[in-house]
C-alpha cells in the first residue's frame, strides 16, 4: 500500500478532507511547523501519527528543512500533500521530493500566487477565481498544474465569502487529485504532468465548477 504524509500549519481543513475521502493508500504522518497546529489533534483523533517540527528551533530554513526532510523520510512516504503549510521551502527539499509534492493554491495560478488571493481577485475585478493543485517546483506558486477548479466572483463579495466558496472545491479537488496520484493516474514527467485512463467523471472536475 502507497503511503502519503501531509504537512500542515494550521487548522488543516483540506487535511481534513484528504483524511475523510478514503484515499487508496495510508496516511503515515501529518507533520507540522507548529506546535499549536489544530489539525495534530483532528489527525490523533483519526488515528493518525501527528508530529511537530517546530520551524523557531532553527537558525535558517535550511536547517528546518533538513530537520523537516528527516522526520519526511523516516515514513517513507511515495507522496507528500502540503496542505495549509505556510513556510516557503528551499530548493533543495523541493529536489528531494521533486515529483511527489503536491500543494493546493487559492487562486487559478498562474493568476494570483502568494497571500491574499482572495483580496486580490477582488481587487482586479475578475469575474472568476478558484484553485489550483499544482506540482512543487523550487519557484513559488508556479509548478505545472494537476487540477483547477473555478467559482464566480458574486457582487458584495469579499475575501472571506469568496474564500469560503473556493475552500468547498479545494475539498473537492485536492482529494482528487492525490487519489489519482496514489492511484498511478498522473505524474510528472519532463516538467509536465502525465494523466493516464481518467474517466469522463474525473475530467470534469478539470473544467470550471459553478
Amino acid at each position: 500500500m502507497k503511503k502519503y504524509v501531509i504537512l500542515i500549519s494550521g487548522r488543516g481543513s483540506n487535511m481534513q478532507a484528504l483524511l475523510q475521502a478514503g484515499l487508496p493508500g495510508q496516511c503515515a504522518a501529518v507533520i507540522s511547523n507548529r506546535p499549536d497546529a489544530e489539525g495534530l489533534d483532528f489527525a490523533r483523533g483519526q488515528g493518525v501519527t501527528a508530529v511537530v517540527v517546530d520551524h523557531k528551533r532553527f537558525p535558517d530554513r535550511e536547517s528546518f528543512d533538513g530537520a523537516l526532510m528527516v522526520e519526511i523520510d523516516r515514513h517513507a512516504p511515495d507522496l507528500v500533500l502540503l496542505a495549509g503549510f505556510m513556510r516557503i521551502l528551499t530548493p533543495g527539499f523541493v529536489r528531494h521530493y521533486e515529483g511527489r509534492l503536491l500543494n493546493i493554491h487559492p487562486s487559478l495560478l498562474p493568476a494570483f500566487p502568494g497571500l491574499s488571493t482572495h483580496a486580490a481577485a477582488i481587487d482586479a475585478g475578475v469575474c472568476i477565481h478558484g484553485a489550483t493543485v499544482h506540482f512543487v517546483t523550487p519557484d513559488l506558486d508556479v509548478g505545472p498544474a494537476l487540477i483547477q477548479a473555478a467559482v464566480p466572483v458574486l457582487p458584495g463579495d469579499d475575501a472571506a465569502t469568496l474564500g469560503a466558496r473556493v475552500l468547498q472545491q479545494e475539498h473537492v479537488i485536492y482529494p482528487a487529485a492525490a487519489r489519482w496520484f496514489l492511484e498511478g493516474r498522473v505524474g510528472l514527467e519532463g516538467g509536465r504532468v502525465r494523466m493516464d485512463g481518467l474517466a469522463p467523471a474525473d475530467g470534469a472536475l478539470l473544467s470550471p465548477t459553478p
